[in-house]
């Protein structure tokens, strides 16, 4: 791995008394109401919660795409208020340019900053050997499988070397095998890298096979209801989901998420 992926930058994220409001006048409402939390750089943290709860509302404020109502986001004391490469988002849907090869999808943030198209190509290059698409430079999205297209996706966040990388379900539409699969792929990746990553689930299991810490919000308009640490040895694999910690903490998780959307 070249000095530029292995550089780690830092990535602390600190929201202090946030909210957020969406819609307009009569259907306006409050997404997210007076969240608290820091996140460590390096540290794996997954936000978990029933759907329509504003997860992904949390993520687009965290993105700088959506504007904070009241309260702050800061990412290493600096605030958030627009759209950073420095912060790489991730969707369950990928956005690749279907009439770009794979190679042209993941160096394309790098041509945006003028870098030469050889330099170019050997960044994105070095990014689809650490996802594991090496040989498939040459092809486009259309050819790739929903997994494949999920690595390219996740390759064009990582080149422009994202203090944070924002994640928005980015398996909930791969099939079970492919999901695991990816969330093993994933954790390589972040040990390698060690970007500081917040990962929205509404799955229990792949929240904890993931985090370092779970954050479990209410219905809305969210709140935090527990920040959960995941105490599991790393690396993880299919073990680990019988693990007795596993097994207890995921019943924690199901009595919070039953409790919050009484």
């Amino acid at each position: 791995m070249s000095t530029e992926l292995q550089a780690k930058p830092s990535g602390r994220i600190d929201v202090r008394a946030l909210s957020v409001d969406v819609g307009v006048r009569e259907q306006r409402f409050t997404a997210l109401d007076q969240l608290d939390f820091s996140v460590e750089p390096g540290e794996f943290v997954c936000v978990l919660g029933p759907s329509g709860c504003g997860k992904s509302t949390l993520l687009a404020a965290l993105a700088g795409h959506v504007a904070a109502s009241a309260g702050e986001i800061a990412v290493d004391g600096e605030r958030v208020v627009r759209p950073h490469p420095e912060r790489g988002l991730v969707f369950q849907q990928h956005t690749l340019f279907p009439w770009k090869r794979v190679i042209d999808n993941v160096a394309f943030g790098l041509k945006m900053k003028g870098l030469a198209g050889d330099e170019r190509r050997r960044q994105a290059g070095e990014l689809l050997d650490l996802v594991g698409l090496s040989g498939f430079g040459t092809r486009y999205p259309a050819q790739l499988s929903g997994g494949m297209q999920q690595r390219v996706e996740i390759a064009r966040a990582l080149i422009n070397r994202p203090r944070v990388l924002l994640m928005d379900e980015p398996f909930g539409a791969l099939d079970a095998q492919t999901r695991r699969m990816m969330q093993t792929l994933l954790l390589d990746i972040w040990t390698q890298i060690r970007t500081t990553v917040l990962f929205v689930t509404h799955d229990i299991d792949e929240a904890l096979f993931l985090a370092d810490r779970i954050l479990v919000l209410s219905q809305r308009p969210a709140r935090i209801v527990a920040d959960l640490r995941v105490d599991l040895e790393r690396p993880r694999d299919d073990e680990t989901t019988t693990d007795a910690q596993f097994i207890a903490i995921k019943r924690h998780c199901l009595a919070l998420l039953r409790e919050a959307a009484a």
